[in-house]
């Protein structure tokens, strides 16, 4: 829920959902040109890309930043994952894509990390444990 500042969720998680919208963009381009960038090299390298892009952070969560949680991590790696999200879309576009598009997705990835920063900092205090 939404304190009455509009900022934070009663928990103290930051309200996200700009950034959240933003990032999920940002993940659907990682998954899609990661592997289009991989696949003229193996194939198995695009197969296993989506699986790490995929299936890390479906599986490794901050206890509280998700509804679900399977394996809980620190803060600090749900952080890194954003962040290998963000990196696939960018270098994979520019492999993948024309430059236009790379440069639409660069854009994209950098507007995710200034909307980011709020929930970053929340996932980076001490006060969330790992259960």
């Amino acid at each position: 829920m939404i304190d009455a500042a509009g900022g934070e969720t009663t928990s103290g998680r930051p309200d996200d959902r700009t950034s959240s919208a933003l990032r999920f963009a940002t993940e659907l381009v990682a998954w899609v040109a990661t592997p289009w960038a991989l696949a003229e090299h193996s194939w198995l390298l695009a197969v296993l890309s989506v699986v790490v892009l995929i299936g890390l952070p479906t599986c490794l969560s901050t206890p509280g930043d998700k509804a679900n949680v399977i394996i809980a991590v620190p803060g600090w790696a749900t952080v890194l994952l954003v962040l290998l999200q963000l990196a696939a879309a960018v270098v994979s576009s520019w492999f993948a894509w024309p430059a236009w598009a790379a440069v639409l997705v660069t854009v994209l990835a950098a507007a995710t990390v200034v909307t980011e920063r709020r929930r970053w900092s929340w996932l980076l205090s001490s006060s969330q444990p790992v259960r």
